[in-house]
Formats: structure tokens, sequence, C-alpha cells
């Protein structure tokens, strides 16, 4: 006799329930705001009026000997500031990640510490976010008669961290009496800052995190504001659109080669959408092929977008390993990144040891890990004023335009048009922590001269000469050094001196070099070989880029 399975109706409302949560879209949003401008606040409110809070967490809030709420009112900043340090101090000072969700959108906050010495903190909370979100305080702006240097210390650091939408939470309106007055200049004020850094997409919205005005619900004690309450404005602001329908970004990650039969990259999609039999350019090599396959371990994909993870199986062999890309063969303008070992790229810097002009870092860029050596740098932002002053070094938490030049060329866009291969990060290449942020500003123009790079420097019989090139060079930023230790022969020079061309170090020499010890050389290095037999010294330094 059959039998018949009975799924009970609520079983069935509750895995509709879960894959309609599985498929929301998720919004990850930080915030940034001086001291007591109420940044934990409002993160608070916003929980407990989303019923985010588990009763617990309130009770264990309202029972905290740390109250700084006035009017018995509880005190919502305990809800992220966790810290011994930030509760007792009444400041945020490390970046607090909370997570909630209304029938819309899922959301990820970054509360990030708004003290000009923990700039580092605040980038880090930033890099990834969609939305920013800047508190003023009201009653300081009346009290200062403008917006406060932390205040466009804060738009400038979302500016510069690419975030595509930012929003001013004008707070505290029930200590201003809600005045239109004062709403209305502190927001134009606000969006003349954000036309000077180049903000689109801007919003200010007037809200008290204390009382929940405009918060999550609409306040009656604003009537003459139409626009949306925080919640709404954050539940409705547009995604991604850029990275998805820009052209396509692929970083290899890993070659994945099961058997014989199967030889695929794996990798995110780092911009654009991927489409099976798309034609697409594998960098650096810049051969043409098609995609055959985008495969997951749940089956193939007709096209795969920006950020999903999978991989790709391509129509021919082609050498393609980590840290190389596949883009779009399409004869579009920028379809293909730009391609360079030189470049300039806004920097701040997280370290205690400042960063100095000529030391080497690692690089981190997408799948691709190279050496960058420091060849200047451009200016230094003063975040107070967001002027631009010189700079001999970086200190820790300060901004910088800074000139690299990597080992290996990146194959990059700009930070300003794409966030996931226009941004890297230094390491510090002995201790191996994360030293600094960058994000790349464009590509550096080079000259005929400058594409050869010196390979080896002949100078011979010439000792004294030699040291002198050596130490000139390292002072200019260069890797150079002597290679005439009794150790190399005369038959392993040539081998040592590609050794460190690879390596990307300039080798000297006082030798007396035979002509097919030079011709060796000469065979790899192309025009890469700098001949002082018959100039004087000024003459060698200058061709050596040295001096002028």
């Amino acid at each position: 006799m059959a039998t018949h399975t009975v799924i009970p109706e609520s079983s069935v409302r509750f895995d509709e329930f879960l894959d309609a949560h599985l498929e929301q879209e998720m919004l990850r949003f930080t915030t940034a705001g001086s001291v007591d401008d109420g940044k934990s606040t409002l993160i608070g409110r916003l929980l407990h009026d989303t019923k985010s809070v588990y009763e617990d967490q309130l009770a264990a809030v309202a029972k905290s000997r740390v109250n700084r709420a006035s009017g018995g009112h509880v005190d919502f900043s305990l809800l992220t500031d966790g810290l011994k340090a930030e509760r007792e101090q009444g400041i945020t000072i490390d970046v607090a990640y909370r997570y909630f969700s209304t029938s819309k959108r899922k959301f990820i906050i970054a509360d990030t510490p708004g003290h000009e010495q923990y700039t580092r903190n605040m980038a880090t909370g930033a890099s990834t976010a969609d939305v920013a979100i800047v508190l003023i305080d009201a009653k300081a702006y009346l009290k200062q008669g403008s917006l406060l240097p932390q205040s466009r210390r804060h738009t400038y650091i979302a500016s510069l961290l690419g975030i595509p939408h930012v929003v001013a939470a004008v707070n505290k309106m029930d200590l201003v009496g809600y005045s239109q007055e004062t709403f209305a200049a502190i927001r134009s004020e606000f969006l003349e800052l954000a036309r000077r850094l180049g903000l689109k997409n801007v919003e200010a919205i007037p809200v008290s995190a204390l009382e929940g005005d405009n918060v999550v619900t609409s306040s009656k004690a604003t009537p003459w504001y139409s626009g949306p309450t925080l919640l709404e404005y954050l539940e409705t602001v547009p995604l991604g659109a850029g990275e998805v329908n820009g052209p396509v970004r692929f970083p290899v990650q890993l070659v994945l080669r099961p058997d014989a039969n199967f030889r695929g990259f794996a990798g995110q999609v780092a911009r654009g959408t991927l489409r099976a039999g798309e034609r697409v350019i594998a960098l650096p090599s810049r051969r043409e092929t098609t995609v055959k396959r985008i495969v997951t371990y749940d089956g193939d994909l007709d096209a795969a977008a920006y950020p999903q993870s999978v991989t790709v199986e391509l129509e021919d062999e082609i050498d393609l390993s980590r840290g190389e890309m596949l883009v779009s063969a399409s004869d579009a303008s920028d379809a293909l990144p730009q391609i360079s070992r030189h470049f300039r790229a806004m920097v701040v810097w997280m370290h205690e040891d400042p960063l100095v002009v000529g030391r080497t870092y690692v690089a981190k860029h997408t799948t691709r890990t190279v050496r960058a050596t420091v060849r200047a740098i451009r200016h230094r932002v003063d975040v107070g004023t967001l002027e631009e002053v010189s700079a001999n070094q970086l200190e820790m938490n300060e901004i910088a335009e800074v000139e690299f030049e990597t080992s290996l060329p990146l194959f990059f866009d700009s930070y300003a048009d794409n966030r996931g291969t226009g941004a890297l990060i230094l390491i510090d290449g002995v201790t191996n922590a994360t030293v600094g942020a960058g994000m790349i500003v464009a590509a550096m123009e080079t000259s005929a001269d400058a594409a050869t790079r010196t390979v080896l420097v002949w100078v011979p019989e010439q000792k004294p000469l030699a040291a002198r090139v050596v130490e000139a060079l390292q002072l200019r930023g260069e890797r150079a050094v002597l290679v005439d230790d009794a150790l190399i022969p005369d038959a392993a020079l040539a081998g040592a001196v590609r050794a460190l061309q690879l390596a990307g170090v300039i080798a000297v020499t006082a030798r007396s070099l035979d002509v097919d010890a030079l011709a060796r050389i000469e065979g790899f290095a192309e025009d890469g070989v700098l001949l002082g037999e018959g100039r004087d010294a000024d003459e060698i330094l200058r061709l050596a880029g040295v001096s002028e």
C-alpha cells in the first residue's frame, strides 16, 4: 500500500522564510563622528528600535553602573562600546562590528572611532562599507559656528576610501529645539564640503539618537522634514551597480588540476560579469581565449558576477597562474586595466615605524604579492584642514600620496573606479605586520630612458667610484650592491648579475670584464648595462639616474 508523507504547512513557511532571508542583499555601513557626537548611541538606538537586541542584553545595559544618558534614558552606547576603556572614557577606541536585519535588507555595522589617533582603525572599518554615516553634533555646530574639523576629516576619509554613499546624520536635534534653520545651515555646509571632495551621492537627515527621532520612525518634532528616516535610507540606497556593470576583472587565486582532463582557474570576480562563451584576455601574456565553463560546487553557471567566487575553465591551454588576471576582451577603452610597475597611491599609514622613501615593503594587490619600493612622498594631507603639505616620512595615522615602484607589474584600475582592483595593503617583510593601506590613484608616466632599468654599472679599475655609485643609488632609494666580492669568480659574474636583476637590484662592479662575460650580461640586460669606461664620474652618475 502506498504511503504519503505530509509536510506540515508551518515547516514549508519556515523554509520559505529562510530562503527569503538568505537571498536578501547585504549592506555594510560605517559610522564616524567626533567625541560625544553620539555614534554608539545612534547604533544602539538603531539596534533597539529594530528589535535586534536580546532582552538580557538590554537588561544588563540598564543595570550598568556606567550610564551617561540623561533624563532616565537607557545608555544605548553600551551596546556597542564593549571595551572596558571605552565604557570608562565614553569613547570608541576599536572598531566594533554589529549585525541586524529587517524585512528588506541585512546589515553589518562598523562602529569606528572618531579620534585622529585612531584614523587607521576608521580606515580599516570603512574599507568595505557601502555607506558612511557621518555624525554631526547640532549643538556643537551652533557653538563652533561651522562644521568641526573632525567632521571634515571624517568626510574626507569617506571620500578617500571611495565609499559610494555618504549620509550626514545631524544628531542631538532635541538640544537645539529641532530648529529647521540650524539643520538647513548644517546641510548646506556639508553639501558644499561633499562637492569639494567629489562625493556624488550625499544625504542629510536630522535625528536624535537619544529620543529616537528619525532613526527608525519619523518624528513629529520635525514636521518640516519630509525625507527618509535613517533606516529607510539604509533600506533603499542602491548598491554595487558599478562593480557589477564594469568590465570584467578576474584575478586568479588558484590553479586547479585534479586530473589530466581538467584545468581550472579559481578566484573571485572583482568586477563585472563573466559569462560562458565570452572572449577574455589573460594578463600579462595578453593571450586571448574563450571561457569554456564557469564551474561551482553546485554545478555550472551561465554567468558569474561580482563578488562571486567560481572556477573558470578556458578553451585554450594557456600559461596562467596565481596573481595573474583574466579581463574583458571588449574593444571598450576601459576593458583593459592599467598595467604598470610605477604608480602613485594614497596611503593610510598604520604602524609605529614611519614610512620612509627608499624602503621596500611587500605589497598585496588582489591575488598578486610583489615588492614595492617607496620612490617619493608627493605630499602629506593635513586631515584637519585638508591642506597638502610636504613630508619626508609618514607617521602612524597620517595620510599621504606616495609614488611606488614594484618588482612585477600590477594590473589595476584607479581606486576611484573600482575599489577591489584599486586597493592594496603594505606589509613589513621582516615582521609580516600590515603597516599601510593604499588606494591607487593612477599609473606613473615613465620616459623611454626610465623604462629601461639599469642592470649593471661597470666602472673598470675605479673602486672608489664604484663604491660612490652604490652609495648614491641607495640614497636615491634604489637597491644596489657591489659585486666585487672575492667569492664571486669572474666566470660566475653573469649569473650573479642575472639573479640580482630578477630581484630588482642594480649590480655595480669595478672588475675588468672580458668580451664574452660582457656579451652574456648584455644578452639578458638588453640596454640595461651602463658602461663607465671613458666617462667621468659626473657623467656616470647622471646616466645612472642619480644626478641631473
